[in-house]
């Protein structure tokens, strides 16, 4: 196992040996731009199912619906989305505000309800679990990386790190968490409280709590938005390691398209629809695909705002 500060390649194709001025990762050589409209871009995303297709599923959802509210106030936030996620991959899930990315995330870990569709989750149907089962599967089966830690200030790293198997009763397997606390560099940290630890070093606590119970998945979400560029690559480092190394399957949602560099693939969503799906995402392509993609959103909002402000118009001018 590689330690904390051993910078492997990911398999987006960032060399993160090669970090600049600002410890932000440079990436060489050629990229895609970003082509087409909506039209052309989901041509390439058609069926929307997992593009590699060399592992398990581990996760997938099938005709995705999520509205919020009702009548006039009615709100799409998925519309019909279809994917699946690969056990033992690193996967992003991006796009604008507003897109449904973090919609999506929420509904797959069980956080949110869905209105209609379906979600497999480890061979397992949970599209009608209850309350208490899916309170069940996150406890046993889903990890968390959130972007502001969530540690428990009055406790120490490893009070911490033990925290999801406290409130299960479950007992600490030893050799595990001296796996997790080695490679994430937490030796010399386990006795400090969260006040006395860098930013990085708080989310690889988090990090270490997310695994502790070996979850069939884990969901990160915007776990680098709180970190300066240095500290973001090593975090990002140590979760591509978690898949390398020990299979783990992670789902993040960002808007960074350098932290999707370190990802297998990325999953782009608009008007809560998935428009692209990449594999091995550049950090460049990334980039240029989601300005194209914000582009065509504004083109749009200006079509609908014209169209609207000359109804009023003609309205008008028709009453006069």
């Amino acid at each position: 196992m590689e330690s904390m500060d051993s910078l492997a390649t990911p398999a987006g194709g960032v060399n993160n040996n090669a970090l600049n001025s600002d410890g932000a990762a440079n990436t060489n050589g050629t990229t895609n731009s970003a082509a087409g409209s909506f039209s052309a871009v989901n041509s390439t995303a058609a069926g929307a199912s997992s593009p590699m297709g060399e592992r398990p599923i581990a996760l997938r959802a099938v005709d995705l619906v999520k509205d919020y509210g009702k009548g006039e106030n009615l709100v799409h936030a998925l519309r019909d989305v279809s994917v699946s996620f690969e056990r033992g991959a690193f996967t992003a899930i991006m796009g604008p505000s507003g897109s449904g990315k973090s919609t999506l995330m929420h509904t797959l870990a069980g956080l949110d309800s869905i209105t209609s569709g379906q979600i497999i989750f480890d061979g397992q149907d949970i599209t009608d679990f209850n309350d208490k089962q899916l309170t069940l599967l996150r406890r046993e089966k889903v990890g968390f990386i959130f972007q502001s830690f969530n540690l428990l200030p009055m406790f120490d790293a490893r009070q911490n790190i033990f925290m999801p198997l406290t409130l299960a009763n479950k007992r600490v397997d030893k050799e595990w968490f001296d796996l997790l606390v080695n490679t994430l560099g937490l030796q010399d940290r386990l006795t400090h409280r969260p006040a006395e630890m860098s930013g990085g070093q708080q989310q690889r606590v988090a990090i270490a709590r997310a695994l502790i119970s070996k979850p069939s998945v884990i969901f990160a979400d915007e776990p680098t938005g709180n970190l300066d560029s240095v500290s973001s690559a090593e975090v990002l480092t140590l979760m591509r390691d978690l898949v390398n190394e020990l299979g783990q399957t992670i789902v993040m949602v960002t808007h960074d398209a350098t932290a999707a560099s370190y990802t297998d693939r990325a999953i782009i969503l608009a008007d809560g629809q998935i428009v692209a799906d990449r594999e091995h995402p550049q950090a460049q392509e990334m980039s240029d695909l989601l300005t194209s993609i914000m582009q065509e959103i504004v083109g749009k909002q200006a079509s609908a705002h014209h169209l609207a402000a000359h109804s009023v118009h003609s309205l008008n001018a028709s009453q006069a």
